[in-house]
C-alpha cells in the first residue's frame, strides 16, 4: 500500500486539476467507486472545480465547489496498492502528463484504458484519471477521516510525545497504527527504526525523552527524503530487507522477524 510520501506525491500530482471546470466524469466501476452507484458523483461534481487537494497520512481528497461557486462535496481518492494518479495537460499545452502513486508502473502501462478505473474530464481538454491495475483504489463522496491520527509530517513534539511514549505496545507497532499516527507504513516504519538504531520490538514508553524527540526528528527526515526522491522504496535501508543482506552503516547482518503482525527488518547489532 503506497505510504506518506507516495500519496503525497500523487496530491501534488492533483493539484494540477485544480481550478479547471470539469465537463464529464466516468464513474461507471462500480467497485472502484463504491458505494455509488454509476453517474452519483458525475452528477454531484459536473459544472464545478476541484479547489483543493488535501492529505493526512495515507488519506487524500480534494475540496470542490459547484457552478454556482457554493461548496460542493469532497472528493475521496485513495491509491489501494498500485493505484496511480494521472492529471493530462489543456489540448495543446506541451506538457502532456503528470503522474503520481505506484513509482514502479511506467508510461507505457498507463496508456492501458482498462486500467483505468476513474476519469474526470476538464473544459480545457485535459483529464484527472485513475490508474489502478490491481483495481483496489477507491474513489468516493465525503470521505471520513475523523478516526486518522496527526499527519506524521505535521506531528508536532508534544503531540509524538504523548502518541507514542505512553503505549506498553512494541514500537513498530504503535508507529503503524494509523489512529495514533497517520501515514506510517511497514517500509517507513523499517527505515526510521534503522537511522534511529532503536529496536522495533522495544516497547514504546520505554524510551527517552530524548529518544523519543530524536526518532521524530528521524521520521521527519526519512519523510522529506522520500518524498523528494520518489517514495519509500528509495530509503537507505530498504534494499537491505532481504536474505543474506547487511546492514550498510556497520556491516552487521540484518535479521528478519514479525513485528505487530508485518515483515520486519533490523540490524542484528545496532537495532538488538
Amino acid at each position: 500500500m503506497p505510504e506518506l510520501p507516495e500519496v503525497e506525491n500523487a496530491r501534488q500530482v492533483v493539484e494540477k486539476g485544480l481550478h479547471r471546470v470539469i465537463t464529464d466524469i466516468d464513474d461507471r466501476d462500480t467497485y472502484e467507486c463504491r458505494p455509488h452507484r454509476p453517474g452519483e458523483i458525475a452528477d454531484a461534481l459536473v459544472g464545478g472545480q476541484l479547489v483543493q487537494a488535501n492529505r493526512r497520512g495515507k488519506a487524500m481528497w480534494c475540496d470542490t465547489v459547484t457552478a454556482d461557486g457554493s461548496a460542493g462535496p469532497t472528493l475521496g481518492m485513495h491509491l489501494g496498492m498500485g493505484g496511480r494518479i494521472i492529471v493530462t495537460a489543456p489540448e495543446g499545452d506541451q506538457q502532456s502528463s503528470y503522474g503520481g502513486g505506484d513509482p514502479h508502473v511506467g508510461v507505457r502501462d498507463t496508456d492501458k484504458p482498462e486500467w483505468t478505473r476513474f476519469t474526470m474530464t476538464f473544459d480545457d481538454g485535459g483529464q484527472l484519471r485513475l490508474f489502478d491495475k490491481r483495481r483496489l483504489g477507491r474513489v468516493r463522496l465525503e470521505p471520513d477521516i475523523d478516526a486518522l491520527g496527526p499527519d506524521a509530517a505535521e506531528i508536532d513534539r508534544d503531540q509524538f510525545r504523548e502518541r507514542i511514549g505512553k503505549s506498553t505496545t512494541a514500537l513498530k507497532a504503535r508507529l503503524l497504527d494509523q489512529a495514533v499516527l497517520s501515514g506510517v507504513g511497514n517500509l517507513l516504519a523499517d527505515e526510521v527504526l534503522w537511522q534511529s538504531a532503536q529496536s522495533p520490538s522495544r516497547r514504546a514508553n520505554t524510551l527517552t525523552t530524548e529518544e523519543l524527540d530524536d526518532l521524530r526528528k528521524q521520521l521527519r527526515k526519512s519523510i522529506r527524503a522520500a518524498i523528494k526522491h520518489g517514495g519509500v522504496h528509495t530509503g537507505e535501508i530498504i534494499p537491505s530487507r532481504k536474505a543474506d543482506a547487511t546492514c550498510p552503516r556497520c556491516g552487521a547482518p540484518m535479521v528478519r522477524g514479525t513485528v505487530g503482525g508485518r515483515t520486519t527488518w533490523w540490524c542484528s547489532r545496532e537495532q538488538a
